[in-house]
């Protein structure tokens, strides 16, 4: 007779993080529940929660380490594959440096796991060359809030969507994305709170919306200056929340005068009234909840677009309180959580500097040894020096850069200059065929841990089945290798919990939890410490962390309107923006392992809208050709009206037609988040309407 248990865990796709049961018969993964009383889920999953027992077959996944030889892979101990991984990095360094080596975590992994990556890098590489996919998505959240506000997160829960009395959301579609999420937003739309949408695109909540703002692509500073502008103007500001908790106002409101109506609406297409529609109705809330997501962070200006968003959320007072604040969505898992773990080359766990010397000092004490002192690089910066030689050994924890990164024909040449390029994968995916080494990680449902969402919260995720074959959790993974290369390193742990123990030890964002409190109400949003030992809904309701004690003021940070770095021209007259579709998530390396999800969407397609569509003798469907000055791909025409004339979309779940061919690597100054929302194509008909060849079979003509 089966057996049959029920374990409660977190979902692995986006930052809502929604409860989860997974049902478990003779150790499979056989179906999935929903929590009833989740505060963020509300007893609801996605269609993407709801396939997750494909996501977590043991199809196809790769069961042992793995060592290349010639072309192709074979089977290895896991004595042996970290013995050759240890002495081809140990050979690497002695011959090139501390410095060309480093690792890049993953943001579906625990927090337990990017903790242990992190300080493998900085106690035993001895570098700060560790970072993670937040540098593609929400890096400029983490700068730009932390100059205007002191702290890079959601400000407020996600239950305040219904206690607010206005939604805003700018340049995302939690509907594609953070469905569950989505699902509140309509639902209180349904009764009644008024809808802003502020995106290029009409989507699906753009047609539900009180108010749409279709700017132009990349115009969003010219737009939020153009509003504090009329804020200021008429006296619409919120002066007293102004006067008592922010500081530098009196620049703010000299820079936003050099964006008058006109100006505004040359740069952005919209006209004079919806400007002043969208500043009276936004001022004129009592409590506005304001959500962003990748339409504002991918771009050259994505941190000073933050800090724009963040200027005008302050202007009106919108933060501090129930139904407010300003709230980026976090598209995967443990983003959050991989940012809050230190995997990020410039901040230790907590957000502590990496170049301070107390800093320093502080986990010195704890893990032993000497730590680094110079700057690290970021995921893009190891590419780049890459190129250059001078980087040459790479650990990527569950990550698929050759498909998620810009200019993937870039990326796969950087990969070929290593020396070893070793991938710990549960799969075999497009950056593990080129590893030198694989290892065998386990699946979110294979191990105990932690996950952080999107509003900060801390959930404790179960194991529920064995791991599959030899597979390993990651922090385990990381304390091999550690151990493989320091003899004397700190990372021996005898249990997933002393990982998290030890975190917590020195993060004072996590400081008040442990593994027990975590248990009972579905976590804690940090902080929770002393001062908050139940965790913190709410931030900065008395002050923000800018100062010492309760005298923290928030700091307006006036910003400059910048071009988008490559628009269209003669050669490439149509400008490509990129977005996600509801039935797939990431790589695809989940969801496409789902018969169900994968026959609602094709592989790969190109938005465009109709009038485009009549330019190039285009029906429904019919096959193309896509050229930037970087790549090519074939795909199909979808035609809509939800996209401007000279703009057209593609999803980057599909490694058939993946939309990082073309994509620029033009870089934001302050995070190097590279401009994956805009850069010029043109679009040719395809001889014969013969269909699409996917980019694996145009490989050799593209010379790669």
């Amino acid at each position: 007779m089966m057996s049959s248990r029920v374990v409660n865990t977190v979902c692995p796709y986006c930052g809502v993080g929604c409860g989860m049961a997974l049902r478990v018969c003779d150790d499979h993964v056989v179906g999935v529940e929903p929590v009833p009383s989740h505060p963020a889920s509300k007893g609801k999953l996605c269609i993407k929660g709801w396939n997750t027992p494909f996501a977590l077959s043991d199809k196809d996944r790769i069961k042992t380490p793995l060592i290349r030889e010639g072309k192709s892979f074979r089977k290895a101990s896991w004595n042996e594959a970290i013995s050759a991984l240890a002495s081809k990095f140990k050979n690497i360094i002695e011959r090139n440096g501390s410095e060309s080596v480093g690792a890049i975590s993953c943001a579906r992994a625990t927090n337990e796991d990017n903790y242990a990556v992190q300080k493998l890098v900085r106690s035993v590489f001895k570098n700060n060359n560790i970072d993670h996919c937040a540098r593609i998505c929400h890096s400029p959240s983490v700068a730009g809030l932390k100059q205007t506000l002191g702290s890079g997160a959601m400000t407020n829960s996600i239950a305040d969507i219904g206690e607010s009395d206005l939604i805003v959301i700018f340049g995302c579609d939690p509907t594609e994305n953070h469905t569950v999420l989505g699902g509140q937003i309509i639902e209180a739309h349904l009764k009644g709170t008024p809808l802003i949408v502020v995106d290029p695109r009409k989507t699906r909540l753009a047609h539900l919306a009180d108010l749409h703002l279709q700017l132009n692509l990349g115009s969003n500073i010219s737009l939020i200056n153009g509003v504090l502008n009329i804020l200021f103007d008429k006296d619409w500001a919120d002066q007293s929340f102004i006067g008592e908790r922010c500081e530098n106002v009196v620049e703010l409101q000299e820079k936003v005068k050099e964006y008058p109506i006109d100006r505004v609406c040359r740069d952005t297409g919209l006209v004079e009234q919806q400007l002043i529609d969208f500043a009276r109705r936004y001022s004129h809330a009592k409590k506005a909840f304001l959500a962003y997501g990748m339409g504002i962070t991918q771009f050259v200006s994505g941190t000073n677009n933050v800090i724009a968003l963040s200027n005008l959320v302050l202007s009106c007072g919108h933060i501090g309180k129930p139904g407010a604040g300003i709230n980026p969505l976090r598209g995967q898992n443990n983003v959050q959580g991989a940012c809050d773990m230190g995997a990020l080359p410039n901040v230790y766990p907590g957000y502590q500097d990496a170049l301070s010397s107390e800093v320093i000092s502080k986990f010195e004490k704890v893990w032993g040894g000497d730590l680094p002192v110079t700057k690290g690089l970021t995921s893009i910066g190891m590419t780049e020096s890459m190129l250059l030689g001078g980087f040459k050994g790479l650990i990527i924890f569950g990550e698929d850069p050759v498909v998620t990164d810009p200019d993937q024909n870039r990326v796969a040449r950087a990969f070929n200059q290593l020396d070893c390029l070793v991938v710990v994968e549960m799969q075999m995916t497009e950056t593990a065929k080129m590893a030198d080494i694989i290892l065998p990680a386990c699946s979110f449902a294979e191990k105990d841990g932690t996950f952080t969402n999107c509003e900060r919260r801390v959930q404790k995720i179960n194991k529920a089945i064995e791991p599959v074959g030899e597979s390993k959790p990651d922090w385990q993974i990381a304390g091999l290798i550690a151990s493989a290369l320091d003899l004397d390193n700190s990372m021996r742990w005898l249990s997933v919990e002393a990982v998290f123990d030890e975190m917590a030890s020195l993060n004072s964002l996590y400081s008040g939890m442990n593994y027990h409190k975590l248990e009972h109400q579905f976590g804690l949003q940090w902080p929770c410490n002393e001062e908050h030992p139940e965790g913190t809904t709410i931030l900065h309701q008395e002050s923000f962390p800018t100062g010492k004690g309760k005298e923290g003021k928030a700091r307006f940070v006036p910003v400059s309107f910048t071009e988008i770095d490559e628009p269209a021209d003669e050669q490439y007259p149509l400008l490509l923006t990129t977005h996600r579709v509801h039935f797939q998530y990431g790589c695809g390396s989940m969801t496409r392992k789902s018969p169900l999800l994968e026959r609602e969407i094709p592989d790969g397609i190109l938005f465009m809208n109709k009038q485009d569509a009549k330019h190039y003798s285009l029906n429904d469907h019919d096959s193309v050709g896509v050229r930037s000055r970087r790549g090519y791909l074939e795909t199909r025409v979808i035609l809509t009206d939800d996209l401007p004339v000279g703009l057209v979309s593609m999803p980057y779940h599909f490694k058939e037609a993946p939309s990082n061919q073309l994509t620029s690597t033009a870089q934001d100054p302050v995070t190097k988040m590279p401009e994956l929302k805009a850069c010029a194509v043109s679009v040719e008909v395809l001889p014969g309407g013969r269909a699409p060849k996917p980019i694996q079979q145009l490989r050799e003509s593209l010379n790669l």
